[in-house]
């Protein structure tokens, strides 16, 4: 019942958005230009989100670091749980990126991009030596410079340094430990505060977008779309098949499939990764896996290992580089973003824009594309809570397999 009731919060928040979206771009196709006149809507939320995206990144990332870091069970696999979670989201993601050099999402639509929005930018600087571009994507040369939306990658970072550094503090660390928990909490009841203008306010952003560019972009979200279908296909068929032979051979595969279907039912009606966690432990444990193991890999995989979200970033990514004309972005620099932006959303619960701004601050662009992008995120949560719930099952089996906790 709680799993059901779950599903439809889930869904009661997404169809408004798709909704509004929708009901924008209807009515930015059927006037045009004209239709600028509700931007200001859509830009009072965008700033209220712009405004939120830092305590939100500071109080959710340090929290939970410092939570996760008090849990020894997290540590026994951890080593090994980050391998096989940076393996399959580069996998993901390489595949992502392959498809999309024979199927550009833009299409024929990138080609319209005015000439001024063309060039480098952001982290692919040319000559730019490989640390100095280190240097300049996670620090900040002065404190002040952390509280903007522009340095989130040197925010994330600091947050989770000081979430370590309070756990490592013990006791004396405690009551900075109850302000982290109590801040996130209040950050998050605002974020839904704000959220619930979402659908009428990404309408109005929307409806001005379709009125200043035409249809052409709907086009290209459907390609979007279709990609992402295509590529959730080969991964929850193909290679995770091919993950679990590697696991255990045909045996593990034929249980495998034997014991993916409830997990995989509960992704699909909740759209909620956390409403799988018992169930996903439960195959993991019906397919041979330990009983440890499940239970620390797949919860740990929850909050930072997001194939689906890899998947979806890289998308994002080709969509803005290729809106904005930018060049010096190859399959590294590509994929590399979408799994830093997927540690992101795995991080912050209630993240609303915060990957999509994310993206934006990384390439250089216009914050405000976040609202373009963030449509996308809408259109393929299932798929993509689907990957993100049976890759972390596969991950419980290869790690099983590698640290011979089974034996």
């Amino acid at each position: 019942m709680i799993i059901i009731m779950s599903g439809k919060r889930v869904y009661l928040q997404t169809l408004p958005l798709l909704l509004g979206v929708l009901t924008g771009a209807v009515l930015g196709y059927i006037f045009g230009p004209a239709a600028s006149i509700v931007k200001p809507i859509g830009e009072i939320f965008l700033n209220m989100m712009f405004a939120l995206v830092v305590p939100l990144v500071f109080f959710s990332i340090s929290s939970s670091v410092c939570r996760m870091t008090g849990e020894k069970k997290v540590w026994k696999v951890l080593g090994l749980s980050l391998a096989a979670f940076l393996v399959t989201s580069a996998v993901a993601g390489a595949l992502t990126w392959a498809l999309c050099e024979f199927w550009n999402p833009l299409g024929s639509f990138a080609t319209k991009i005015p000439p001024e929005r063309s060039g480098i930018a952001g982290i692919a600087l040319a000559g730019r030596p490989f640390l100095e571009t280190v240097e300049n994507m996670f620090t900040v040369s002065d404190f002040p410079k952390l509280l903007s939306r522009d340095n989130l990658l040197p925010m994330i970072l600091f947050s989770a340094l000081l979430g370590a550094a309070v756990s490592l503090c013990g006791e004396k660390g405690a009551p900075m430990a109850r302000f982290l928990e109590s801040g996130m909490s209040v950050v998050m009841r605002f974020m839904r505060l704000i959220m619930y203008a979402a659908p009428v306010c990404l309408g109005c952003y929307f409806a001005d977008l379709i009125g200043g560019l035409g249809g052409s972009i709907i086009r290209s979200y459907i390609n979007t779309v279709l990609i992402f279908l295509v590529v959730a296909a080969v991964l929850f068929f193909i290679v995770n098949s091919v993950y679990i032979s590697a696991s255990g051979g045909p045996s593990a595969l034929k249980s495998y499939w034997t014991n993916i279907t409830p997990p995989s039912l509960i992704a699909v009606s909740t759209c909620s990764s956390a409403a799988t966690i018992p169930a996903g432990i439960e195959a993991a444990k019906a397919m041979g896996v330990n009983e440890s193991v499940a239970e620390s890999v797949i919860p740990f995989g929850i909050n930072i290992h997001k194939d689906g979200s890899v998947v979806s970033g890289v998308l994002k990514i080709i969509f803005a580089v290729a809106f904005y004309g930018l060049s010096g972005y190859g399959c590294f620099e590509i994929v590399g973003i979408a799994i830093i932006t997927s540690l992101v959303v795995g991080a912050i619960p209630v993240g609303g824009l915060t990957g999509e701004i994310l993206i934006c601050s990384i390439l250089g662009v216009d914050p405000g594309f976040a609202a373009t992008l963030i449509v996308i995120s809408t259109l393929v949560d299932i798929p993509a809570t689907l990957l993100n719930t049976t890759d972390n099952i596969v991950c419980s089996a290869l790690v099983d397999k590698l640290s011979g906790s089974s034996k």
